[in-house]
């Protein structure tokens, strides 16, 4: 995602992304938005462009909303990410987090596949839950992928906000037990209740991130991805299993995308 963002090197996709838009009689700007900015509780990061058919309007990119915390994991573009300072952080509401998402959801096994499934509780735990329930009565696709009996049993050894560094060595994949200690740092996670999720991925595969659930030995379901994401529960994924994971992942976080598309809004009716 960001490796086009060399800027302002000579040649870029940026560079040239500009160019049309210029030529077409646009006015552009991009930045990098956290999606922990805006409620989402999750570690994901998207270049946004903007551009309008008008010179005389300045562009503007949603301020943060939520004093959520995340280390840049890119070079080359940090000065593009829009930043809580002390002064301001007071007046910002708490990072949603991983609990807040889905601890309203029943619990499944491994590998359960379920269309339609009533909620783990009657009320929602959380503001965050509230919001995204939206009057559905049913929990959908609460389904997730099964895991080998090696990943049950390297889960047995990995606790809340843990890794693959926890893991036994024996047990290890083979390429993490040639890593260094220092590298790959959400692999095979168990998440953090209080923390933020690894980016939500197409296929949600405890070797690319942290995707194990935080109290069960299971991965998340794609519900639960899909509330990590901020899908409201009235959103139904079609297609296989993998099918549903690609199009949780694939998408720009619902509520991140509401912040932006008011500031368009502002833009348009300047």
């Amino acid at each position: 995602m960001f490796q086009f963002l060399s800027y302002p090197a000579k040649g870029t996709v940026v560079e040239q992304i500009y160019n049309e838009l210029e030529k077409l009689g646009y006015k552009v700007d991009h930045r990098i938005l956290f999606a922990g900015h805006y409620g989402v509780p999750q570690m994901r990061f998207r270049t946004i462009f903007i551009a309008i058919h008008a010179s005389n309007i300045e562009i503007e990119f949603p301020e943060p909303l939520y004093d959520a915390k995340a280390v840049t994991n890119f070079t080359g573009a940090k000065e593009l990410c829009l930043e809580v300072l002390p002064l301001f952080a007071p007046s910002l509401k708490s990072q949603t987090n991983v609990w807040d998402a889905i601890s309203d959801m029943p619990e499944i096994t491994s590998g359960e596949k379920n269309e339609k499934i009533k909620y783990g509780s009657l009320n929602p735990q959380s503001e965050y839950q509230k919001i995204l329930r939206n009057g559905s009565d049913y929990v959908y696709n609460h389904s997730c992928n099964n895991l080998g009996k090696i990943n049950l049993e390297r889960l047995k050894y990995i606790p809340q906000g843990g890794s693959w560094r926890d893991i036994p060595f024996d047990l290890l994949p083979a390429g993490l037990k040639r890593a260094k200690r220092s590298d790959h740092t959400k692999r095979y996670g168990r998440l953090d209740p209080n923390g933020l999720c690894s980016t939500v991925l197409t296929k949600c595969d405890p070797h690319w991130g942290s995707f194990f659930h935080p109290t069960q030995d299971r991965v998340i379901s794609v519900r639960e991805a899909a509330r990590i994401q901020s899908f409201p529960d009235s959103y139904h994924f079609t297609g296989s299993v993998t099918q549903q994971y690609e199009q949780v992942g694939n998408a720009v976080p619902p509520l991140m995308a509401y912040e932006i598309g008011k500031k368009i809004m502002n833009l348009l009716n300047q």
